[in-house]
């Protein structure tokens, strides 16, 4: 473990992996979806985490109209959430920051990225990048560029934070710093994604702020 404290003027956050985990669901819903729609060995269907569901329903079943496989999908997920979580450190440290510093920039859909927040009893915040509110998904960096708009600050300016390679593509191609966090890949498929540094939970992060910065500090591993 090393501690390092840096500083940005925004901090921008993956949700599934990062604020929640509803990772379970995910895998149970695509698994449900591909045997809906007649995917060969849908009980073993794996899907890129991180990935927007117009590019899974291409990959899996590119003949399915897209409305309608989309909002069949959302529907099994929305209502798949035994086992969602908030996961450790998220609340304290996101209460901790200025609501015009930091925003969400999610794969999912604006429709199942607000029911998650819901299912885990967390405010619907006020800047939101949502799957399908941009042309180009995670990893091309337009979710991002889109992130750092929102929080008034240049890309070089914000730090990205993210648990899947796709994400931390897209972070880094919109040319901000990234933090990985461990959930759904291991230290070394992160650091081979590109971030710059990697912390075992959100626990391990603390942000106090100025008027001028976010001073970010992180326990790495």
């Amino acid at each position: 473990m090393a501690q390092v404290v840096v500083e940005a003027k925004g901090l921008l956050f993956d949700n599934d992996g990062v604020i929640v985990s509803s990772i379970a669901s995910v895998n149970r819903s695509w698994k449900r979806w591909a045997a809906h729609y007649g995917v060969p060995n849908a009980s073993e269907v794996q899907i890129a985490h991180g990935t927007r569901a117009v590019e899974i329903m291409e990959q899996l079943a590119p003949g399915v109209d897209k409305e309608e496989g989309l909002r069949l999908i959302e529907d099994m997920e929305i209502a798949d959430t035994d086992d969602l979580e908030v996961l450790p450190g998220v609340r304290s440290l996101l209460e901790s920051l200025p609501k015009e510093r930091w925003a969400i920039v999610s794969s999912a859909t604006w429709r199942l990225l607000v029911g998650r927040l819901k299912a885990a009893n967390l405010p619907l915040h006020d800047r939101i990048v949502s799957g399908d509110r941009v042309v180009n998904g995670k990893p091309h960096p337009e979710p991002y560029l889109r992130g750092a708009e929102m929080v008034g600050a240049a890309p070089s300016e914000c730090i990205v934070v993210e648990d899947a390679p796709t994400g931390v593509g897209a972070g880094k191609a919109a040319g901000c710093r990234v933090m990985g966090v461990l959930g759904t890949h291991s230290v070394e498929e992160l650091r081979a994604a590109g971030c710059d540094w990697v912390v075992k939970s959100l626990v391990d992060v603390s942000v106090t702020s100025t008027e001028e910065v976010l001073r970010v500090r992180m326990e790495t591993i």
